[in-house]
């Protein structure tokens, strides 16, 4: 059976003061009043039905979710009682379909990710399913095709395309985020994708690659499965590790029996990850400016300014140029957009000197 993770951890710190640890950022309802977890969940509505969808968050956001998704069985929920990154949210999910499900087929999908148009974007993950079902041994991840020579994201540089699926390719290596000139040499050469960090597989086959690459991450998470009574117990003993690093690289480099391949993603596509890319999911005014809430901007071009703070407070500026300018009840932060990215580090500071009410 197809079943389909949506990834909910983390807690967005570069969406700081809008995201906070009692909010993380994929709950905020920022983009026309849904949330990002909502937008990724109707994004696979006609895919799979309600109890195919599993969500994995934080053990303290589970009834956040549950409430913003009411449609999920409440044993859908996944609560992590620690971060532990991307491959044990992925591994322990997996675990969990294999032992009541030895045949299920499991997408990962992010909550944190615009996609248009949707049908491009189910029409990709069919595909996906496709080969994945037919192949034991396939990883199969999504390459989005790039527009712009883009130093943010990591790539994928591909290979020849599978007999019965053109535009689905062999995976010759994993790419880190590139410098600029770096960038524009993959973009001119046209044998690399944006790395989506989207998968698809049986929950068998990744279970089997953990076997092989990381036997006691693959002999935890089934004892989790078995047990889940012991999750609080089990969970902080896993490897923190990212799947990427743990499955998908060594598993291109051959050192596994399985072989990855991506299905071409030609979409607009955007990883909400910080005030930049939100800036760009926003309406603008005439000069550029994103707006939102109780604002009021005179002579000022190309900023963001959010205004969530209550009890009427007004967000005014005048003369200000490609800023971040975001309120809430209890913070305001002010910093130029290409500086937008450490935002992270305000955060550490804050709460080296401050504490953590202000996290």
């Amino acid at each position: 059976m197809r079943h389909v993770l949506i990834m909910a951890g983390g807690s967005g710190k570069r969406l700081w003061p809008l995201s906070r640890q009692d909010m993380p950022k994929q709950l905020l309802r920022i983009l026309g009043g849904k949330s990002l977890l909502r937008l990724a969940y109707d994004r696979l509505d006609g895919l799979v039905g309600p109890e195919q969808v599993w969500v994995c968050t934080g053990t303290d956001y589970a009834h956040v979710v549950a409430e913003e998704l009411p449609e999920l069985p409440p044993e859908n929920i996944l609560g992590e009682p620690e971060g532990r990154d991307s491959l044990n949210a992925i591994a322990w999910t997996a675990a969990v379909l294999a032992a009541s499900d030895p045949d299920a087929v499991m997408a990962v999908v992010a909550s944190d990710q615009i996609m248009r148009p949707t049908s491009t974007f189910q029409r990709a993950l069919r595909e996906g399913f496709e080969v994945a079902e037919a192949d034991e041994h396939a990883l199969v991840t999504f390459g989005v095709v790039p527009t712009t020579p883009h130093t943010g994201y990591g790539y994928l540089h591909w290979g020849e395309g599978l007999p019965d699926h053109p535009d689905v390719r062999r995976v010759l290596a994993f790419k880190e985020k590139p410098d600029r000139t770096t960038a524009e040499s993959y973009l001119d050469s046209g044998e690399y994708w944006w790395n989506s960090g989207m998968f698809i597989w049986r929950a068998t086959t990744v279970l089997d690659q953990l076997r092989q690459l990381l036997p006691d991450t693959h002999r935890l998470v089934t004892e989790l499965a078995a047990q889940p009574d012991r999750l609080a117990e089990i969970y902080p003993k896993l490897a923190k590790i990212s799947v990427d690093y743990a499955v998908m690289e060594p598993a291109s480099q051959g050192r596994t029996n399985a072989h990855v391949v991506a299905v071409q993603l030609p979409i607009t596509w955007h990883d909400v990850g910080g005030f930049p890319s939100l800036r760009g999911q926003l309406p603008w005014d005439d000069h550029g400016n994103a707006v939102s809430g109780t604002t009021v901007v005179v002579g000022s071009r190309d900023n963001l300014v959010l205004n969530r703070a209550g009890n009427g407070r007004l967000l005014a500026a005048i003369g200000m140029h490609d800023t971040v300018m975001v309120q809430t009840d209890q913070i305001t932060v002010v910093c130029p957009l290409g500086e937008a990215e450490r935002v992270k580090e305000l955060v550490a500071e804050v709460t080296a000197r401050l504490g953590p009410d202000y996290a």
